[in-house]
């Protein structure tokens, strides 16, 4: 049975109950079904492990090397290729081995360990980035669906007022004006609630896309809680993966520099002669640095210069974490603002001369059209007040699901 059948099961599994009791989907159930089938997050975690297990081989000493040959075998005269005939034909056999020191091996292995850690931190990202995308993708088809609702109260208005016009005109008490202005006005309506079914459509795409299943009916999302400018810099991911990287580059650098300094290799090897004593061979091969400030000493410096490099790129990822929080921040802060005036200026105002408007109809002081009028000034000034809620919650999103760990401060 393969693993990608096992994880649809469990993903199946756990969508079940939402799906037979037709609950509404929450936004922390959404992220868990998500990170449940994010392929990105599992290649990311079979890399994380790739690493762990070469890390396990790195400190460890090379294999050691089987060496068997025949010294000394005559090449020409009567005894040629006979291995038996010459006392100075020996038949070899030996082994070899290079030899780290302790230091190399552990220098090794806390570069190994380095590169363990800068995997998990891209493991992290990879499930932070699905969090996050899938918390945008909730938003856009949660108000998605907020915005049809009014999109089609306002179709309802356009069709009943329509119809109170046409009862009118053929009661004579009406105009064909006012008919065919309602007319139109539902023939707005109508295709604004197309073009509104089509928005929903693609965020509805988006949201299979994370989740695995359509957004019929969601819970509103949030309330957020938004980090501090410290937690949300220190936990960012390209900041997270800048500081591996600096730690990566500075070990490795650190196991280039123990180069300077020759591993050995050991060798003892058994030999037998035909009619004579059997020999027995000890030695050492040391590799001789003639021009260490020439080889191993720019090594070192190629690989230190790379720290710098990777020290660079963290200041810079580090600044752009930085302005990135505090362009989000200065968003979030902007859209309440205009959100409680607009809810205060445009909103109570449009919903008050609705009522107005109906209370004039009702005593024949006023017409269908300032009805209308009236309704679709009120339902536009909902939807752009959806717009900028949506604003507002995509902007916290940003916020709360771009770092690595969950430390905010209120």
């Amino acid at each position: 049975m393969s693993i990608l059948f096992l994880r649809a099961v469990v993903t199946a599994a756990a969508l079940l109950p939402y799906l037979a009791t037709a609950a509404p989907l929450s936004l922390e159930a959404a992220l868990q079904f998500a990170a449940q089938r994010s392929e990105t997050t599992r290649a990311a975690r079979a890399s994380a492990l790739s690493a762990t297990e070469t890390a396990q081989a790195s400190a460890q000493l090379p294999d050691p090397t089987l060496r068997i040959g025949v010294d000394n075998l005559p090449a020409t005269g009567t005894d040629r290729f006979h291995t038996a005939r010459d006392s100075m034909t020996m038949k070899r056999i030996g082994i070899s081995q290079e030899w780290l020191s302790a230091d190399k091996r552990a220098a090794r292995r806390a570069a190994a360990d380095a590169a363990v850690g800068r995997e998990a931190v891209l493991a992290q990202a990879a499930t932070a980035d699905t969090r996050r995308q899938t918390a945008l993708a909730y938003v856009d088809a949660f108000y998605a669906g907020e915005s049809l609702k009014l999109a089609r109260l306002m179709a309802h208005h356009a069709h009943e007022e329509l119809e109170a016009s046409r009862a009118r005109l053929s009661s004579a008490v009406g105009s064909s004006q006012d008919v065919l202005a309602l007319t139109g006005a539902k023939g707005v309506s109508d295709d604004e609630t197309a073009d509104i079914l089509q928005q929903q459509g693609a965020a509805g795409v988006a949201f299979q896309r994370w989740v695995g299943m359509p957004p019929d009916d969601l819970l509103p999302p949030g309330p957020f809680v938004l980090p501090a400018e410290d937690a949300y810099v220190a936990a960012h991911p390209t900041v997270g993966a800048m500081q591996r990287e600096v730690e990566v580059a500075t070990r490795t650098a650190a196991v280039t520099a123990s180069n300077r300094k020759p591993n050995w290799t050991w060798e003892v090897a058994y030999g037998q002669r035909t009619g004579y004593s059997d020999m027995v061979s000890v030695g050492v091969s040391i590799p001789l640095p003639l021009a260490p400030g020439e080889r191993q000493d720019r090594d070192t410096a190629a690989k230190l210069a790379l720290v710098e490099k990777a020290e660079a790129d963290l200041a810079e990822a580090t600044r752009a974490a930085i302005a990135e929080f505090r362009s989000l921040r200065n968003d979030e802060e902007r859209l309440e603002q205009r959100i409680d005036r607009y809810r205060a200026g445009v909103v109570v105002p449009a919903s008050q001369r609705t009522a107005a408007a109906v209370a004039g109809y009702r005593s024949n002081q006023g017409s269908l059209i300032a009805l209308f009028e009236a309704r679709h000034a009120e339902v536009e000034a909902q939807r752009k007040l959806l717009a900028l809620q949506r604003d507002l919650a995509r902007t916290q999103v940003q916020l709360t699901f771009r770092p690595l760990t969950v430390e905010v401060a209120q």
